[in-house]
């Protein structure tokens, strides 16, 4: 049995793994960002991906560069009203009260996209591709859709910039610096009404690139769109350590990839069992290593971006 799954892991099932790790990795960074300067686990983040999803279906007739500029700035758009209207507010409440706060927004997120999709009196609306990304490349004898090599190449080009921004430039240092001790920062002159407002503006970005991807990849956008994936990738975040941003991103990242290669491997009448045998995975990974998987032992919390 073990040796026919093993058989069945071949070049195509890792190369569709590592895209998908590559998505669920920018997902993870967005809901790291968020935590790493409000320590707020956004539960909300995916109806942020599902805004952006239902903007590329209703402008599916318009010019590539127009749907994408208009998803960006849907996204962006409701991402800061959320940061004022309701992340500033709650600074001071709780971890339960924020987190059942990004729950409440959720729902209200997904209530309102159902009210706009029965409009025709149909629920889900098709996206049109983006530039002929549902096409398939032959690469060493793979076949290989283009939007899995378009992952793969914006997550590593994103996690670059992102990790040079955060290293070599002010506001890194400022958001570094809040996510190791909020307090103490903003007593050294850290600006942090500029520091959180620019962190979920990242993550913004990045809901909207996952938005773009993830609608080549599966079209029909429902209420219901992303929201298994930031289930997923929340358990990701915890696998890999959600104290640390990098740890957080290999977690998304790692899950992603377990995941792809789960489904590669199971024979098709027996992929209903894959969120079980993932979430066993999960499990037995926060039984042997509750800090995370990826998390250097125990160490100061430091730099947790």
């Amino acid at each position: 049995m073990s040796a026919g799954l093993v058989a069945a892991v071949d070049a195509q099932t890792l190369v569709d793994a590592v895209g998908l790790g590559a998505v669920f990795a920018l997902m993870a960074v967005g809901i790291g960002l968020v935590f790493g300067v409000l320590r707020l686990v956004n539960f909300a983040y995916g109806q942020l991906v599902m805004a952006g999803a239902y903007t590329l279906a209703f402008t599916s007739g318009w010019p590539v560069g127009a749907r994408l500029l208009t998803c960006l700035g849907v996204v962006l758009v409701l991402t800061m009203a959320l940061e004022r209207a309701v992340f500033r507010p709650l600074r001071s409440a709780s971890p339960a009260v924020m987190l059942v706060t990004t729950f409440a927004i959720a729902f209200l997120l997904q209530a309102i996209a159902r009210i706009v999709d029965l409009r025709d009196g149909t629920i889900g609306e098709a996206a049109a591709s983006v530039g002929g990304l549902r096409q398939a490349v032959t690469v060493a004898g793979v076949d290989v859709r283009k939007v899995t090599l378009v992952a793969i190449a914006v997550a590593a080009v994103s996690l670059g910039l992102l990790a040079l921004m955060l290293a070599r430039t002010t506001l890194g240092l400022h958001m570094r610096a809040a996510a190791a001790d909020f307090q103490t920062a903003r007593l050294l002159g850290v600006r942090a009404n500029v520091v959180i407002a620019f962190a979920v503006f990242l993550s913004g970005v990045l809901a909207a690139i996952v938005a773009v991807i993830l609608t080549i990849q599966a079209p029909l956008v429902t209420p219901g769109f992303a929201l298994k994936e930031t289930i997923v990738v929340l358990v990701g975040v915890v696998v890999g350590g959600i104290d640390r941003l990098w740890t957080a991103t290999l977690g998304g990242f790692a899950i992603g990839f377990a995941t792809g290669v789960i489904n590669g491997a199971l024979p098709t009448e027996h992929t209903v069992f894959l969120p079980s045998a993932v979430f066993a995975l999960v499990v037995l990974v926060l039984i042997f290593r509750p800090g995370g998987l990826f998390a250097p032992g125990r160490t100061a919390v430091v730099e947790r971006v």
